[in-house]
């Protein structure tokens, strides 16, 4: 599969998309369109269990938009807006590799994301900067910046353009983990490889039943959890869950 804006990587069931476009690694429509190709892929590859998203270069996660590309505004906005939705209800966890700046649509694709693990250096910086520009945040960051931070860190963040370091980022959950340059990717594969140990199908299930309730109510996420609790039941993940408890080892988990 040929794409010109974002590579994809396969290694120990971990599949690794790096928007390719440095040194801003900024979304025009184009590189949406490769980055939907990218998350087909590493949704119908069974063997991908993980998804690691970062950026190509030192300097850059994402500085968002593509202000060059202003002439596709009209579809590559309610694009946008759609697929870092589907990200957030990907039924593979999907992990926001921070590895420099990440700027409006940049950090709302990072939110997007299940886990975020960020570089600690001086110069990365974070933030929702569109108000700086007379625009607001389109791509879900009104929505799902308050879900992590809180309504009143997020209206600070937003309607004053700030722009938060690592320690910042961590101190209110925007960040899982911060770790140094010589550390940073070592550490996010090492975040991936546990994850990918974890159960496949149960991982699923929990992804789908979280994102039912905070999309569809709690109702619906019950109903998607009691479906999920049926279908990891007759697994054989779930037999060998169980037999390595009795036996007292590791277990070793197939997806089946």
């Amino acid at each position: 599969m040929k794409l010109d804006n974002v590579t994809l990587e396969v290694k120990d069931n971990i599949g690794t998309i790096a928007i390719n476009r440095p040194p801003a690694n900024s979304w025009s429509l184009a590189a949406l369109e490769d980055f939907e190709k990218a998350l087909d892929a590493v949704e119908k590859d069974n063997s991908i269990r993980v998804v690691i998203v970062t950026g190509a270069g030192e300097k850059c996660f994402s500085a968002g938009f593509d202000v060059t590309d202003a002439a596709n505004v009209a579809k590559s906005g309610p694009m946008g807006q759609s697929l870092w939705t589907r990200v957030d209800r990907f039924p593979k966890p999907v992990i926001a590799a921070i590895n420099g700046h990440a700027l409006g649509g940049g950090l709302e694709l990072a939110i997007s994301c299940h886990f975020r693990i960020m570089i600690d250096t001086p110069k990365a910086k974070i933030g929702l900067t569109e108000l700086n520009l007379g625009i607001i945040p389109g791509w879900g960051g009104t929505q799902r910046l308050m879900r992590i931070t809180g309504k009143q860190k997020a209206l600070d963040m937003i309607l004053f353009s700030k722009r938060i370091n690592a320690p910042e980022a961590l101190e209110i959950g925007l960040a899982d983990e911060i770790h140094p340059p010589e550390k940073f990717m070592e550490a996010v594969y090492q975040f991936a490889q546990k994850l990918a140990e974890r159960p496949p199908i149960a991982v699923r299930c929990v992804l789908e039943a979280i994102s039912a309730g905070i999309y569809e109510g709690m109702d619906a996420g019950l109903k998607k959890e009691e479906q999920g609790s049926k279908v990891v039941s007759t697994s054989k993940d779930c037999v060998e869950g169980f037999t390595a408890f009795l036996e007292k080892r590791s277990p070793r988990f197939t997806g089946e």
